[in-house]
């Protein structure tokens, strides 16, 4: 039977990132979001407090947590904001795990310090303008050998954190020969590499999302991140524990939509007295505290199966599906509660509302979280 209390540790981290988000998140995010301005300050905060190493053993410059303590984090953090929380996401997740998990020892030498440290940070290149869900089949980058050098070609769309001013690099997913797709290394400022202007976003307004293009981009065979063709394999890997981390950034939301409403219907008034005190506003704001609650549920026991050690493919798309889900739906609930102030920027309600529509998209659509769900259930 699994044990859903957190320990002491798990629970002091969880306090003290929830105060951060309070204490510093909080006052400023609401402008950098409507600016559409990068975080930086909190990114460096974040950076002092270990985040970006949370779950990267002490052998290698971590803080000797693991994946579930990464996710702790993203909660508290998505209770505020998630464009704070996706930067962390990424720049742990998309970034630094690929060379952890695959790198050669001179890689995880070169890059894993600065990365985990919060100082750098690193984007996973593998959406395609013509791929969507459909990766391997709609890869058009191709990366040639010349030599001692990799030759790259093509492009890459929805990258997050690829072109700030402290992005190191861009793990790059390329054919590298007929269906055999491999992932390289190509540092920010390699000449043939160019990072577009940022994104104008629905939502994660204060995140860093871009599109990158590679014109006959050279960088040495040693960028090569673990074995020739072995990307596809790696990416999938990455995408499982992502969709855990993304599912408790969406309980992070939808928990967040429930804090706002909780002080909002004691306060606002209508009819001569709290709205609070209306069954059908009680009965609105209990649905979304137990979505919340389940989607929990649902992405520490695929946690729990992953650090286990079991396969928790199946587990990790049904927290996923499950927490997205949550978030949308307590995101549309809470602006519907608030009336015409939820429509109002200045709200974070109005902030969960556009930021939670990508969180049934990204890491896998819902769509694709129920192909895998359908498939380990032996329908295929």
């Amino acid at each position: 039977m699994i044990d859903f209390t957190l320990t002491a540790e798990q629970e002091t981290l969880r306090r003290t990132v929830a105060e951060f988000a309070r204490e510093v998140v909080a006052p400023v995010i609401g402008d950098l979001y409507e600016r559409g301005e990068f975080p930086y300050e909190i990114v460096a905060g974040m950076g002092k407090m270990g985040l970006f190493g949370l779950p990267f053993p002490e052998t290698v410059g971590g803080m000797g947590g693991d994946y579930f303590t990464l996710c702790l984090a993203l909660e508290e953090l998505a209770r505020v904001d998630s464009s704070v929380s996706i930067t962390l996401e990424a720049g742990v997740s998309l970034g630094a795990m690929p060379i952890f998990r695959f790198g050669t020892e001179e890689q995880q030498r070169t890059w894993l310090p600065p990365l985990m440290s919060g100082e750098r940070l690193a984007a996973f290149g593998l959406t395609e303008a013509g791929g969507g869900s459909d990766v391997p089949g709609g890869m058009r980058t191709t990366a040639t050998l010349d030599g001692d050098h990799w030759v790259i070609n093509g492009s890459k769309s929805f990258i997050t954190n690829s072109g700030t001013d402290i992005t190191a690099f861009v793990t790059v997913t390329a054919l590298t020969g007929e269906q055999e797709i491999s992932t390289i290394i190509v540092p920010n400022g390699t000449p043939g590499f160019t990072v577009g202007k940022k994104y104008s976003k629905v939502g994660w307004s204060a995140s860093d999302t871009r599109e990158l293009a590679f014109d006959d981009v050279r960088v040495p065979v040693s960028n090569l991140v673990g074995p020739r063709g072995r990307g596809y394999a790696q990416f999938l890997r990455i995408l499982d524990e992502g969709r855990i981390a993304i599912a408790a950034l969406s309980v992070g939301l939808a928990q967040g939509c429930v804090d706002e409403c909780l002080r909002y219907v004691k306060e606002r008034a209508a009819f001569g007295q709290a709205i609070g005190t209306y069954q059908a506003i009680q009965f609105k704001v209990a649905d979304m505290e137990v979505r919340a609650h389940t989607a929990r549920v649902a992405y520490y026991a695929a946690a729990a199966k992953m650090l286990a050690g079991a396969d928790f493919k199946k587990e990790a798309a049904i927290a996923k599906l499950v927490a997205s889900n949550a978030a949308m739906d307590n995101a549309r609930d809470a602006t519907q509660i608030f009336g015409g102030y939820g429509f109002m920027n200045e709200y974070p309600v109005g902030r969960f509302y556009r930021d939670a529509k990508i969180l049934e998209i990204g890491e896998g659509t819902s769509e694709v979280q129920r192909m895998i769900i359908a498939r380990h259930l032996g329908l295929r």
